[in-house]
């Protein structure tokens, strides 16, 4: 049969042919200031939109994010992933299938009774919880670093005679 070297560059070249097909099959979308729109018929991976809105008609088969804009799953589309959104709504119309979790924060969650999701639905609703995660934990991390730089500082002056007192005080 094959030796070992050879069964090696055998699978390797295997390898290497099969993963542009399984990568063609479902391709990952990222976009910043111009929506998505997954049509009909059309299959992605991960979708992601920074500032911008995802409409979904067709079939996602990993998660959505979106960071200050909305995700609508519309009538008969499947996302196979989770849904997330920070500062954005999550419409899911009918006949929509989600097969993990459905968060928003800073939006809300919108679905039609026939809407099918798979995982839990949590909605955080109103801009008190952009301040909660973002204002906060960055409050926070600088009061840790000005505690850090006030702790060296005062490592780093040296020692220092009370003031008022002389040499000729201390015997």
């Amino acid at each position: 049969m094959f030796n070992s070297p050879v069964r090696i560059l055998v699978l390797s070249l295997l390898a290497l042919a099969v993963t542009p097909a399984l990568a063609a099959s479902s391709p990952e979308q990222f976009r910043f200031g111009h929506d998505i729109h997954v049509a009909a018929g059309e299959t992605f991976g991960d979708v992601t939109c920074l500032n911008c809105s995802i409409y979904i008609r067709g079939t996602v088969t990993g998660d959505v994010f979106a960071l200050n804009g909305e995700v609508v799953v519309e009538t008969g589309a499947q996302l196979k992933g989770d849904i997330a959104t920070l500062r954005g709504d999550v419409r899911l119309a009918d006949q929509a299938s989600v097969g993990g979790d459905v968060a928003a924060i800073a939006g809300t969650v919108r679905k039609q009774e026939s809407a099918t999701v798979g995982g839990d639905i949590a909605s955080l609703g109103g801009p008190g919880w952009t301040f909660l995660v973002f204002v906060v934990p960055l409050a926070f991390l600088g009061a840790l670093l000005a505690f850090i730089v006030w702790i060296i500082s005062r490592l780093a002056t040296p020692n220092r005679a009370p003031t008022g007192v002389t040499a000729s005080q201390t015997h």
